[in-house]
């Protein structure tokens, strides 16, 4: 079975999907869109300084991110400069940056296209392992923070006076950012993962009745978007990757066309708190 291309990449993105879904439902309470932007941009830098110093490319992205993470942390506490700014000038430098060392590095060939918008196309049995493996830790870490995380993105203060830590949950969640960044890169590129992690949210935000049901119908959502995007690639010849976009897009605005009544009981989703 795995010897077809298109039965590789819908379980590649399938399974990418599931780990995005949720993942981005803490990112659209807090309105940390931006911040996915950054770390996504950040990601080309990743690539170039991993064919540097000749390491996996996985690694050097998720290196950078986490590093463009932890120099968000620190400048926030200096408090020099708002944290839209911040994210503004690592998000742009860090790109740049990324794209003028590839231009140096003329001993290398480097296609570009493939890093920013992912050839999903091409993945390998271990490319699968690998989004399912590290897709797996990911899932598996963002449950066991899902109390701390929750409770900071409804109050930090309250979630530190019950002793939950909400700036480690927080260091935390940007490494799993980092994490599945580095994973989407090959699959859907650096500049779309920022709208598979976004997009499916956002839709499944219109019909969940709870936190925990946003969660689980963002991946089924973001799972049928792959689905629905490959088959329009594979009829339309279009690229894979922004296709998938497209899908989820189209599914977002099929959302809008009547939002469901409140059920007697429904929870409401956590009160988002600004990054």
């Amino acid at each position: 079975m795995l010897d077809d291309f298109f039965i590789r990449a819908l379980l590649a993105g399938v399974g990418l999907a599931l780990v995005t879904g949720p993942l981005g439902c803490f990112v659209v309470w807090r309105r940390m869109a931006y911040f996915g932007d950054t770390m996504a941009h950040s990601a080309l830098l990743g690539v170039a300084l991993a064919l540097v110093l000749e390491i996996n490319l996985m690694i050097g992205v998720f290196l950078v991110a986490a590093l463009a993470s932890l120099a968000l942390l620190v400048l926030e506490r200096r408090g020099a400069l708002s944290t839209d700014a911040l994210l503004g000038i690592l998000s742009h430098s860090t790109l740049a940056l990324g794209l003028v060392m590839v231009a140096f590095m003329t001993w290398v060939r480097v296609d570009l296209m493939g890093f920013l918008f992912g050839d999903i196309l091409a993945v390998s049995r271990l490319d699968i392992a690998i989004v399912y493996g590290g897709g797996a830790a990911v899932l598996a870490l963002l449950v066991l923070l899902w109390r701390p995380l929750l409770a900071a993105t409804v109050n930090a203060d309250i979630a530190r006076a019950e002793g939950l830590n909400p700036e480690r949950s927080r260091l935390i969640f940007m490494l799993l950012m980092a994490a599945v960044i580095a994973i989407a890169m090959k699959i859907v590129g650096i500049l779309l993962i920022t709208a598979l992690l976004i997009i499916p949210a956002a839709t499944a935000r219109r019909f969940a009745n709870g936190p925990e049901m946003m969660a689980v119908l963002a991946g089924a959502i973001g799972a049928a978007s792959v689905v629905a995007g490959l088959g329009g690639s594979l009829r339309f010849d279009t690229p894979s990757g922004p296709s998938i976009v497209v899908a989820a897009l189209a599914l977002f605005v099929l959302s809008l066309v009547r939002l469901p009544l409140p059920r007697h009981g429904e929870t409401a989703p956590p009160t988002e708190e600004r990054s």
